[in-house]
């Protein structure tokens, strides 16, 4: 199977598959709840609401069956010759054999020869009224309440996940695909907040129906109540039944939605290099085989829960019809009256809607955990080692003369691969120091360590004479100022792009870092010159363009330590000598950490550290290394002669 450019990183993490199962559902909920504690307080209002909006509810239907039984009454006592008791008419009845009518007016409340009472009519629905509009208005304060509690806690969740990402070590970002990682701070967050923005208060509400309304039904006839209940356990059986396996499927829908988030992330990032590779087509195949995926384990998670309300819909059904028939009977025989089964009916309605609404509710329920599981499952990622508590403020004594030395030094990624292995360098404040060696050798990594983006696991770095570790990781990253070969531009200004290292910097700091990073000449020839807009990609200027901000950011910046990862690869020769002078001037004062694959922009340098393997093979000056005839010897050689070789072809064509 051909996979797409960005395959290769989604198949070391792992693509999501359908059978995919939610961890811990239960333990994921318990944590969620506890989310709710500091709102328990506006939680118990919103019960005590609940219970008031209910409460009201559940009397309307026992009032409107008052009113129908005075209809009723009415309309048959009005039938009823007038001047006899009703127990004279009863007998009456039962003389011409109604005996079964008979049955039923003893049931009722009526006097003979007397039509419907409007006045008793329109107080009994009034009253109804009343207690429906009590019922809206509880109803109503209910949900503003969980409205606020749901956004509070949910806002609190995004705090701790910012918080969380400042934490996090690098190692974490390089092994989980970017767009899984948004998936999870993003959609997850919002289908969790969907879920506890509806579902809870919806469950508050059904569960106090259910309870309100079984004691109704009892109240009424408790023969009928014992129906009503037969229902419940099928009901239960079987929405369990589907919910366990439509469970599986939402884990799997939001794990898949974030590893297809991962591709979209990766492929729009890398867009230019799926065009000039052509892989275009490939990258189409792959995102239609994720899409494929998703919508496969979408559609089983939500036909799974959505057969849950049919279902308990037929199963009402069921008990409407029993109720009906048995209440009518009932009727006849005068054991209640017409009002009484009228009601009842509603309360059936009302047990079983609630039932009905929980298991349709299950779908979201279940995707809200799912979400809740992933977002969980991210806040317990192993963080950052915790700041020693004997850490000290160094303030301008971490950030001053720029000292760095590396004392025995031992790190790998991996634990049964090593890479740096007992690595020694002392760089007195002033000083330059070039690392150069082949792809792997260990360059950047040894920059990683230096910043704390990554902890060593052995030895001593030491910061103007501090071991680093007992500084925070604030006080050492301050220290430095990075210009790395991947350029990163925010949505702004160019004004605040420079500026974004010290952001109280005055337009004039900014134009002077400008001008000596050469971009104040072209940054005037745009229509709004450093008001001009960039986007997040800085579409709008060129590779070298941006380069030149970064470097000019990391003047502006002014660290006593300075950090240039390739930082002229993106330039022409003509910016690149013109760069260089500047930064002879501006390192000034500076320790600076070069990286470059271009030997010819190092040869100035006060130290050069050839690397291989993660081990110093040689060090010294450009001259020294030439003369050692080594490592260096043998990469300085090799440029010269393929850049010799390019001049020739040139001057052939």
């Amino acid at each position: 199977m051909t996979m797409g450019p960005m395959g290769a990183m989604r198949a070391m993490h792992g693509a999501a598959v359908p059978g995919l199962m939610s961890r811990d559902p239960r333990g994921t909920l318990r944590r969620l709840l506890a989310r709710l504690r500091p709102e328990r307080v506006k939680v118990l209002l919103a019960l005590f609401l609940g219970v008031a909006s209910v409460g009201f509810m559940v009397m309307g239907p026992k009032i409107l069956g008052n009113a129908t039984n005075v209809l009723f009454n009415g309309i048959v006592g009005k039938q009823l010759s007038p001047g006899m008791t009703k127990e004279q008419a009863i007998e009456l009845l039962k003389a011409h054999g109604q005996g079964q009518i008979a049955s039923m007016i003893s049931g009722m409340n009526i006097t003979p020869g007397v039509g419907v009472n409007i006045n008793e009519l329109g107080r009994v629905l009034g009253l109804a009224a009343l207690v429906y509009l009590f019922g809206a208005a509880f109803s109503y304060l209910q949900g503003f309440t969980m409205a606020g509690v749901t956004q509070r806690v949910m806002s609190g969740l995004r705090r701790d996940i910012e918080e969380k990402l400042s934490r996090l070590p690098l190692r974490y970002f390089d092994s989980h695909p970017h767009g899984d990682v948004l998936s999870r701070v993003t959609n997850d967050i919002d289908n969790l907040t969907t879920t506890l923005q509806q579902g809870l208060s919806q469950l508050i509400t059904s569960v106090l129906t259910i309870a309100g309304v079984m004691g109704m039904m009892l109240w009424i006839s408790p023969l009928l109540a014992v129906v009503s209940v037969v229902t419940i356990p099928l009901a239960l059986v079987v929405t369990l039944l589907i919910a366990k396996r439509s469970q599986v499927q939402f884990a799997a829908q939001w794990d898949q939605t974030g590893t297809l988030n991962g591709l979209v992330e990766e492929t729009h990032t890398g867009h230019q290099l799926v065009q000039v590779f052509g892989r275009s087509r490939a990258t189409i195949d792959e995102f239609s085989r994720q899409n494929t995926r998703l919508y496969e384990a979408s559609f089983r998670a939500q036909f799974l829960s959505g057969v849950i309300q049919p279902s308990m819909q037929f199963i009402a059904n069921i008990n409407y019809v029993a109720i009906a028939v048995l209440g009518g009977y009932r009727v006849a025989s005068g054991v209640l009256s017409l009002g009484a089964v009228q009601a009842f009916i509603q309360y059936s309605r009302q047990f079983t809607m609630p039932i009905t609404q929980i298991a349709s509710q299950m779908n979201m329920l279940q995707s809200g955990i799912a979400s809740a599981e992933r977002v969980f499952e991210f806040l317990d990622a192993e963080e950052e080692p915790p700041e020693l508590p004997s850490a000290l403020y160094a303030g301008p004594q971490a950030s001053g003369a720029g000292s760095v030395r590396l004392e025995n030094v031992r790190f790998r990624y991996e634990p049964d691969k090593p890479l740096i292995e007992d690595f020694n360098l002392d760089v007195a404040p002033g000083q330059t120091v070039a690392i150069v060696g082949p792809t792997g050798a260990g360059k950047t990594t040894i920059v990683n360590l230096l910043v704390r983006f990554y902890e060593i696991d052995a030895g001593r770095i030491l910061l103007n004479g501090i071991d680093y570790r007992d500084l925070t990781r604030d006080e050492v990253r301050s220290a430095f100022g990075m210009v790395l070969q991947d350029t990163w531009m925010f949505a702004g200004s160019i004004r605040d792009n420079i500026g974004y290292g010290r952001p109280e910097a005055s337009d004039a700091e900014i134009v002077a870092a400008a001008k000596a990073a050469y971009v104040d000449s072209f940054v005037r020839t745009l229509p709004d010159g450093y008001a001009t807009v960039l986007d997040e990609e800085a579409s709008n200027l060129s590779s070298g363009q941006k380069q030149l901000l970064t470097i000019a950011r990391a003047f502006l910046a002014n660290q006593s330590i300075l950090i240039l990862d390739e930082a002229t690869s993106n330039v022409d020769t003509r910016t690149e000598v013109l760069i260089q002078q500047a930064m002879a001037r501006l390192r000034e004062g500076r320790t600076s950490f070069v990286i470059a694959h271009r030997l010819s922009t190092i040869r100035n340098a006060d130290t050069i550290i050839v690397m291989d393997a993660g081990h110093i093979v040689e060090q010294g000056d450009h001259h020294e290394l030439l003369g050692h005839r080594g490592l260096y010897y043998s990469l300085y050689n090799s440029q010269f002669i393929e850049a010799a070789n390019n001049g020739n072809h040139r001057a052939g064509s």
